[in-house]
């Protein structure tokens, strides 16, 4: 017999979660307040039935963050198994709901792409998936969420609630916020100067890429989380002071220090790449066309990419791939590069 899921909110999340968890042989459930998205999310393969199965032995809550309450409580209610939520705010949450089924978490995995039509399988693969347990929740409640987010192919950690909302508004919910904030200043710049955002290089498509997330999920967690979104915005305030005195005063000890401080602590980001394992860079430059991106990644198959990604140029149809790959296999990769015609470069990584 299959095991059965719920999935309350049938969006990009929720419908990524159903449909990891069908492709694993579950029996997906779903259940929203639009009907138009859950007849979307059954004509994509998100769920197979909609309405709440009562006998279901997890619910996964994916609505926005200010009606996760209402939807875990009502979940709790109707179903007999554990119950979890996908909210990136939990202190308040994990403090009100006391129902030992209840396991309030957070999976850091989203995309720009709107609605259960963007959603894909393999969200979760790779990524973290936080779980903030309350004092009342139970052993078994929390062994079992965990066991089925590992399922999905991600990695559990264990977060106290108000841990989880302070490192989240510094990772996730400031960077937002700072996407839109440069995003604005070039909008509102581009009245007097109509070139400015045609001449936006890869770095600036990079940092406001998240700018084009939903505005009413964002409005939603600005509220909920605002005690540690204003914190870490007044350290960012002070960061961007101090930088703006050193770039005032000319001091160019102060401001290398400042980037050669930030390029090591980001190039030693954790990639879940094998420990102690010595990389380098390669920059390959590529035309835009289609196909592109599927030949140079297959070139060399049996060296393993530890990460990608493209930075847009302006300079007409092109681009740059920068892949991450063993040290040792670095110049191999070079010279099958050349052999197919494409012009790269690469740095050793410290």
């Amino acid at each position: 017999m299959s095991r059965r899921a719920n999935i309350v909110g049938t969006g990009l999340i929720g419908g990524s979660i159903g449909m990891a968890l069908r492709e694993r042989g579950w029996h997906v459930c779903g259940d929203d307040d639009a009907a138009d998205r859950v007849a979307d999310a059954i004509h994509v393969g998100a769920i197979d039935a909609t309405g709440l199965d009562p006998d279901a032995e997890i619910t996964f809550v994916a609505v926005p963050v200010m009606a996760i309450q209402d939807q875990v409580e009502r979940a709790l209610v109707r179903t007999a198994g554990v119950v979890t939520d996908v909210g990136s705010v939990k202190g308040t949450l994990a403090a009100t709901i006391t129902d030992s089924r209840f396991v309030p978490g957070h999976p850091m995995a989203g995309s720009e792409q709107d609605g259960v039509k963007g959603a894909r399988p393999d969200l979760f693969a790779g990524a973290t998936w936080v779980l903030t347990p309350g004092e009342r929740t139970a052993e078994h409640a929390y062994a079992k969420v965990g066991s089925v987010v590992r399922e999905l192919g991600a990695e559990v950690i264990s977060l106290a609630p108000d841990v989880h909302d302070a490192v989240v508004a510094l990772v996730s919910h400031v960077p937002h916020l700072t996407a839109s904030s440069l995003m604005n200043l070039a909008d509102t710049a581009q009245a007097e100067h109509q070139i400015m955002l045609r001449l936006a290089a890869g770095g600036f498509r990079d940092m406001t890429r998240i700018a084009a997330g939903n505005p009413t999920m964002w409005i939603d967690i600005c509220e909920a989380n605002r005690d540690a979104i204003l914190g870490a915005l007044d350290g960012l305030m002070d960061n961007l002071a101090e930088v703006r005195d050193l770039v005032a005063t000319g001091d160019r000890d102060g401001i290398g220090q400042h980037l050669n401080q930030a390029r090591s602590a980001r190039v030693n980001l954790p990639t879940g790449m094998p420990e102690g394992l010595e990389l380098a860079e390669i920059r390959v430059t590529i035309p835009d066309r289609k196909g592109e991106l599927a030949r140079l990644t297959t070139l060399a198959p049996e060296i393993n990419i530890y990460d990608f990604e493209i930075a847009h140029s302006t300079e007409g149809l092109r681009g740059v791939a920068i892949m991450v790959v063993a040290r040792d296999r670095v110049e191999e990769f070079s010279a099958v590069l050349q052999t197919a015609g494409y012009q790269s470069s690469f740095r050793l990584l410290p």
